[in-house]
């Protein structure tokens, strides 16, 4: 039998690859490790974030790949989290760790410059609420803050909308595209990275889905634009991630 929620909660408070951090408790002491993950890790090692990780498989994978760079999983749903965290313990995996908050909290945690990647898997497309799209300019203007000089982001998603949401935010703010694709598996890429699947992935591919890709840089010097695009909604619940609409 699976565990419950509140035996996932429990398990948590134990690990030591989970930070769980309120709102009320940052206002009152802040993060210890904002601006020094590398005592945690203990190494220098670039720091790769995964936003919206779900139940951690992404994190987990792309840790198991590159034992030279750290890995950081964030999402507010902490009982999917503990699959990933639980995976890591068990593993020994080092160089990952999990942080249970809400993204829009995301510079409480980390200092300027500190991140050099940042993965943004299968999130909520907010087609309704532009402000919380995770690739919005209310977003980006706080990745450029984490992030290193042109550092790296990668949206993988299995949103239409998003995906030209997106391609639109980065043609308004004429930032350099590395790859895209609106269907990566027929893409012709052979990359293994890419090819770690998460749970949401591997429902929206057996439902007949395309998986789009985008990775691009994200500079620090900028003034944002938010791109003026009407673009056809998706067909289907992508947050209930089951019925159609």
């Amino acid at each position: 039998m699976a565990k419950n929620k509140l035996a996932k909660f429990a398990d948590m408070a134990t690990y030591d690859n989970v930070f769980q951090y309120t709102f009320e408790t940052l206002k009152q002491g802040g993060f210890p490790l904002n601006g020094n993950w590398n005592t945690f890790f203990e190494n220098e090692h670039p720091i790769v974030l995964e936003l919206g990780c779900g139940k951690g498989e992404y994190t987990v994978g792309l840790a198991r790949r590159f034992p030279e760079k750290n890995f950081i999983g964030i999402d507010i749903k902490g009982a999917r989290m503990w699959n990933g965290a639980t995976e890591a313990k068990r593993d020994h995996l080092t160089n990952v760790a999990f942080l249970r908050t809400r993204i829009e909290l995301i510079s409480c945690f980390f200092a300027e410059n500190e991140v050099s990647e940042i993965w943004i898997t299968f999130p909520d497309p907010q087609m309704r609420k532009v402000n919380k799209r995770l690739t919005s300019i209310r977003f980006m203007k706080e990745y450029s803050q984490i992030l290193k000089d042109n550092g790296i982001i990668q949206l993988k998603t299995d949103s239409h909308f998003l995906y030209h949401y997106t391609r639109a935010m980065i043609e308004a703010n004429n930032l350099e595209v590395l790859f895209y694709s609106d269907d990566l598996y027929n893409s012709g890429l052979q990359d293994d990275i890419l090819e770690i699947q998460t749970f949401y992935e591997q429902q929206w591919r057996e439902r007949g889905l395309s998986i789009k890709f985008i990775q691009f840089v994200c500079p620090k010097e900028r003034e944002w634009t938010e791109p003026a695009v009407e673009i056809e909604k998706d067909t289907y619940r992508s947050f209930g991630r089951n019925a159609r609409i």
